[in-house]
């Protein structure tokens, strides 16, 4: 049977990218879903950008939720229908039953989990199904050779999961995935601000907190944000200006479990490929790996030296673009 497409799926938490074989990343869509409620069904009203617009501003009908939880998915049958949609987008006019599918899986999920991955593809319409880990591709997607024989480190920080992983020979030596990322990070400067201020924030305000002031170390030009929320006290709107050091704050917890995971990966890893990677450093992929400062407090918490890798956000994605360009696809055929 000849297919018509090979398409590569980074099935994240916040975003869902989709690479397709020869033609690069072609969509970039929050990973978020509007459904309309109404006789007791289920509708699904928008997907992506579109759906994420909507969050804490929709009415009693409609609900914006997000399928995947912490790296997996929390609802099967939303996730497929959102697959379906970004899949449909993506294929333009090729038949989807004979597309070839590989999606990206955190390193630490249950076989359940892995199969709800695989079987949410199938139920979108693919044939025939891969699955990757994410901390290899994201490797691979850093530039990073991982059929070298030495060793490599990569932390993966994205919405929902920080993987941590040792790469050498083409294969994962050790690894540890904890569901510590870009969301808690979000749910951290909420509790600090109410805790603070007695000011609650919705979670859109807290993510454009981290962008615009958030780091892990101190950094030249920190300032202060205006920020609107509802006063705890009276239930009335109120300003408050939130600094950067406040937001360091929030973020110390989270941050010091990332820092920790990365630790204990190191403490697991054989010495010699832990002498490669005082040499080569600690690559740092993911959106959470944008936050100002993260690869200097690690380089200063483990003693190794930590950079950001070119495109952090692309990398898992990119990676499984190159898997499909070299044509490395572990198929599994689609039951019938």
């Amino acid at each position: 049977m000849l297919f018509s497409q090979d398409i590569g799926i980074d099935l994240g938490t916040a975003n869902t990218l989709i690479c397709v074989k020869h033609k690069g990343i072609v969509i970039r869509e929050p990973s978020v879903v509007a459904v309309a409620v109404g006789s007791g069904q289920q509708k699904v009203v928008a997907v992506g950008e579109e759906a994420k617009n909507m969050i804490g501003r929709t009415p009693g009908s409609i609900t914006a939720v997000r399928p995947i939880k912490d790296g997996v998915i929390a609802d099967y049958q939303m996730t497929a229908d959102m697959l379906r949609r970004f899949i449909k987008k993506a294929m333009s006019s090729s038949p989807l039953a004979r597309a070839r599918v590989m999606i990206c899986i955190p390193s630490g999920i249950t076989e359940v989990e892995r199969k709800a991955v695989h079987d949410a593809a199938i139920s979108a319409g693919a044939r025939y199904v891969s699955l990757i880990e994410e901390p290899m591709a994201a490797a691979i997607g850093a530039g990073i050779d991982v059929s070298a024989p030495k060793g490599s480190m990569v932390v993966d920080i994205g919405g929902g999961t920080t993987e941590v992983a040792v790469i050498s020979l083409g294969d994962i030596v050790c690894s540890r995935s904890i569901r510590t990322a870009g969301d808690m990070f979000d749910d951290a400067i909420v509790s600090y601000i109410r805790k603070k201020y007695s000011v609650l924030i919705g979670e859109r305000t807290a993510e454009e907190i981290k962008i615009s002031i958030g780091s892990a170390a101190k950094y030249d030009g920190e300032g202060a944000l205006d920020i609107k929320g509802r006063n705890l006290l009276d239930g009335l709107p109120k300003n408050v200006e939130v600094s950067s050091e406040d937001v360091r704050e929030a973020l110390s917890d989270p941050l010091s479990q990332i820092i920790e995971t990365v630790r204990s990966t190191l403490e697991k890893t054989p010495p010699e490929l832990a002498s490669d990677i005082m040499d080569s450093g600690i690559v740092l992929t993911g959106g959470g790996a944008l936050l100002r400062g993260i690869d200097r407090l690690i380089s200063a918490k483990t003693g190794m030296p930590a950079k950001l890798a070119e495109e952090p956000l692309d990398c898992v994605v990119t990676g499984t673009a190159i898997c499909l360009e070299k044509n490395t696809l572990n198929i599994s055929k689609k039951k019938k």
